[in-house]
């Protein structure tokens, strides 16, 4: 029988998983956290729904629903835990003395932590992406909305269930929740105002994600864990290709004041999860490596130049897209100049829809995902 758990704050334990056999419902153990919102809903009494970007957008949800269990293959897309996880030539730990001190298996057991913590975040932001968008099922005003919202909590449960199965059947470890990451979800699931949902979810923590899953798919040496990745992939770039589409009108109704407030707010909330390691250090700390010591190699490392890389691709959907929703302000940009990142800006957005790329039927590449925006 399951046993039940309520807790004040999430564990901060790392979980450890044995991934050669199935879980017993005798080991299941369910721990909740409570939060409490003031989440004001709607009733919309006009079912009528005109031929625009975002019924067409629902409707390639529809099609274009995956299967974890059927599309992809468990049994033979996994790796032995005796393989590095994922291509060595984009560990940031490379030429760090400490590291290359270490055995090969101790490489390997730092590799696989490595990916647990990754595939942890993702995890984590993705049940946290289902809970918002179901909220957003309510609150949101119009019927096309609610649809829309509906499917996407759909896919936000099955991204959930992919990166759970990932960790349990092959990667063995779970990390908790990082504590930038928690703390803006705990911020956008607590707010009463739906748009401010809509930015935190569709543009800022989709953007996060899609620059972690690529990054993630390139570097994985997982068959199973890229394909998934791909599928992933698919959906986040229509869910953040929905939301610029509703945001941009109705964010022109609001007051100056309220437009400035949501992008103060976009702009910490970006700012808040660029960068932060969370609890990376957690890892490197089983080998007695001194946090001032990694920092130091993390600033002279040519390797580090794949963070740099990735922050790009974060800024690369962020900045344009907040630029086509009226939400680079004049007096946000001076913050944004300061982070490095203005001139992002004049990318494409993702309010540009190429249908016929989002159309495709869903057959796995070994290239990178053409939906994504390369700055």
């Amino acid at each position: 029988m399951k046993t039940y758990r309520q807790v004040e704050e999430q564990p901060q334990d790392i979980r450890q998983f044995d991934t050669l056999a199935d879980m017993d419902e005798t080991a299941v153990q369910e721990i909740s956290e409570v939060f409490r919102t003031p989440l004001v809903s709607t009733y919309n009494w006009d079912y009528s729904i005109p031929d625009t970007r975002i019924k067409r957008l629902y409707n390639l949800g529809k099609t274009l629903n995956w299967d974890v269990e059927v599309d992809l293959d468990w049994e033979h897309g996994l790796i032995s835990r005796d393989e590095f996880p994922v291509d060595e030539k984009y560990n940031p730990y490379l030429g760090f003395a400490p590291y290359e001190k270490l055995t090969r298996e101790e490489k390997i057991d730092l590799a696989w932590h490595r990916t647990g913590l990754s595939a942890s975040g993702m995890l984590h932001g993705e049940q946290g992406a289902l809970l918002v968008a179901a909220q957003l099922a309510s609150c949101a005003p119009s019927y096309e909305a609610k649809l829309y919202a509906a499917s996407q909590t759909f896919d936000e449960a099955r991204h959930v269930e992919f990166f759970n199965k990932f960790i349990q059947k092959q990667v063995g470890i779970m990390y908790p929740c990082g504590v930038a990451l928690k703390s803006l979800l705990d911020k956008v699931l607590t707010d009463e105002r739906w748009d401010l949902k809509f930015i935190g979810m569709q543009v800022i923590i989709e953007g996060l994600a899609l620059a972690a899953f690529n990054t993630a798919k390139l570097q994985s040496n997982i068959p199973v864990h890229k394909k998934g990745l791909h599928f992933v992939i698919r959906d986040e770039a229509r869910h953040v290709t929905f939301g610029i589409n509703y945001l941009e009108d109705f964010l022109k109704t609001l007051t100056d004041e309220e437009r400035e407030e949501r992008a103060l707010f976009a702009f910490q909330a970006a700012s808040g999860m660029n960068g932060s390691r969370g609890n990376q250090t957690r890892f490197y700390e089983r080998y007695g490596w001194a946090r001032e010591e990694v920092k130091a190699h993390f600033r002279t490392s040519q390797i580090d130049n794949a963070s740099q890389e990735f922050s790009t691709q974060l800024f690369g959907r962020i900045m344009p897209n907040l630029k086509r929703i009226g939400l680079l302000t004049n007096r946000v940009k001076p913050l944004w100049d300061e982070l490095g990142v203005l001139e992002l800006q004049d990318l494409p957005s993702d309010g540009q829809i190429n249908w016929d790329e989002m159309s495709k039927p869903l057959l796995y590449e070994e290239v990178a995902d053409s939906l994504v925006v390369t700055p």
